[in-house]
């Protein structure tokens, strides 16, 4: 078993660790001088539900006693209203027969403007005959086609008797050529006078005017009969009524009492819900620091039991590897050794109790004498002729008693446990062979513990691993 030395190995952690009590003593000190995440975010108090339930509740009474009133206003205004779908009803009748006044006058009416317009063209057209008729007439210069004759024949003569020049006998002569132009157009001109001496300028479509105008005159005053029915039931319907234009005042001032009311109380809602709203987010961000916190807490308790684990694996790297088997190597090789002892048989020598040390967890090999009585017999071997031979021999082989603890230890060390002293060298050999080997690890831990204890420092021992 290998020694238990964690005790030894604890000692030196045990006086660090008033230091680091010191130091964490200290930290702690200066973060308690630090003020808290959730006291740096300003405080939001919880909504008082209750006195938000009390404005809701007034505001509620105040509306509904607005409504009571409206109430009382509009049963006063149903019964005024008695006889409304009979007064409605004549109404529309009046209003019905006033339509259809109104629509045979406009029949009548586009009549008179269509008979207008035709009146208004004729006149029109008359007016340009004549602008045209003095317009031919001023061009013409002449009334009758004797005249154009008369002076066509004095302007021949005068070119047959007078000597005239050049240019004023050109001149004669053009004008006999526009007079021979001008001279069908004196008759063009008579007929056209004549035509208009003649031309109608809508005296018959003014008969019809006089006519029409004499039918909207009772249609209109028909209307006018039945307007002032009209106007008689309505004010009858008035005097029924009474002053019930002010309450119908009264009963709209009333609804927009009640409407600034529920806006009021909507808004009161809204800032309760708003309010809610920063209660909830400022419960997150506590929430959030806690946890925040919480995560910082269990990281440093995750540092620290991290630099604990170094700190024991570091300082289990101090203790001596393979202690019990070096031990358990070396008392066994005693053991074989004192076996191998000559002895005296007739000698008296003086005992004297060795006390031997053994760390902790090996165990000690108890001496022959004190050994239990447990014996080994060994195999008797058949007899032979070699057996007689060999037998000057097997005098010197001296068997070795073992008990069930020489057996395990033996069983422990991987060995076969001598069972003639003539066993005893091999068995010395294999021992050697182990002792060297566990001196050989036991050199390389020398050589290797500060090494591995700064990989452990440094967090390598996991690729070593």
């Amino acid at each position: 078993m290998a020694p238990k030395a964690k005790a030894a190995a604890a000692a030196p952690a045990a006086k660090a660790e008033p230091k680091a009590k010191a130091k964490a003593d200290s930290k702690k000190k200066e973060k308690s001088d630090r003020p808290k995440p959730e006291e740096e975010i300003p405080k939001v108090d919880v909504p008082d539900k209750d006195e938000y339930d009390a404005k809701i509740k007034k505001i509620g009474e105040e509306i509904e006693a607005l409504s009571g009133e409206q109430r009382d206003l509009q049963a006063k205004i149903n019964e005024r209203s008695s006889g409304k779908e009979q007064f409605f009803a004549q109404k529309l009748e009046f209003r019905k027969q006033l339509d259809a006044l109104s629509e045979q006058m406009n029949v009548f009416q586009e009549r008179k403007d269509e008979i207008n317009k035709a009146v208004g063209d004729k006149v029109q057209e008359g007016r340009e005959m004549r602008q045209q008729l003095n317009k031919m007439k001023k061009s013409i210069g002449y009334s009758s086609e004797s005249e154009i004759d008369d002076r066509i024949a004095s302007i021949e003569f005068k070119l047959w008797t007078d000597s005239l020049t050049l240019k004023e006998e050109k001149k004669y002569l053009q004008e006999i050529q526009e007079l021979k132009r001008n001279r069908p157009k004196v008759s063009q001109v008579n007929q056209m006078e004549q035509g208009l001496q003649t031309f109608d300028k809508g005296s018959a479509l003014k008969g019809d005017i006089s006519s029409i105008n004499e039918e909207m005159f009772k249609l209109r005053e028909q209307k006018r009969a039945v307007s002032e029915k009209l106007k008689e039931l309505t004010e009858g319907r008035k005097e029924q009524e009474g002053d019930l234009g002010d309450i119908y005042t009264k009963k709209a001032d009333l609804g927009k009492q009640i409407a600034e009311k529920v806006k009021e109380r909507n808004q009161i809602r809204d800032d309760f819900r708003a309010a809610e709203k920063d209660y909830r987010e400022y419960q997150a961000k506590l929430r959030s620091i806690r946890v925040e916190r919480q995560n910082e807490q269990r990281r440093a308790w995750e540092a620290e039991q991290d630099a604990k684990r170094k700190q024991q694996k570091a300082e289990k790297l101090d203790e001596q590897p393979h202690v019990a088997e070096i031990t358990l190597i070396e008392q066994t090789i005693l053991f074989c050794k004192s076996l191998t002892q000559s002895k005296g048989s007739d000698a008296k020598e003086e005992k004297k109790e060795t006390v031997i040390e053994s760390p902790e967890g090996t165990q000690v090999l108890l001496k022959k004498e004190e050994r239990d009585e447990f014996y080994f017999a060994p195999t008797a071997k058949k007899k032979g002729k070699s057996g007689k031979k060999s037998g000057g021999s097997d005098s010197s082989k001296k068997p070795i008693k073992h008990n069930a603890e020489t057996f395990r230890l033996f069983d422990q060390l991987k060995l076969d446990a001598p069972i003639t002293t003539d066993d005893i060298p091999a068995t010395l050999e294999k021992l050697e062979e182990k002792l060297e080997f566990y001196q050989a690890k036991v050199k390389k831990w020398e050589e290797t513990k500060e090494i591995e204890k700064r990989k452990i420092y440094e967090g390598q021992e996991a690729e070593e691993e």
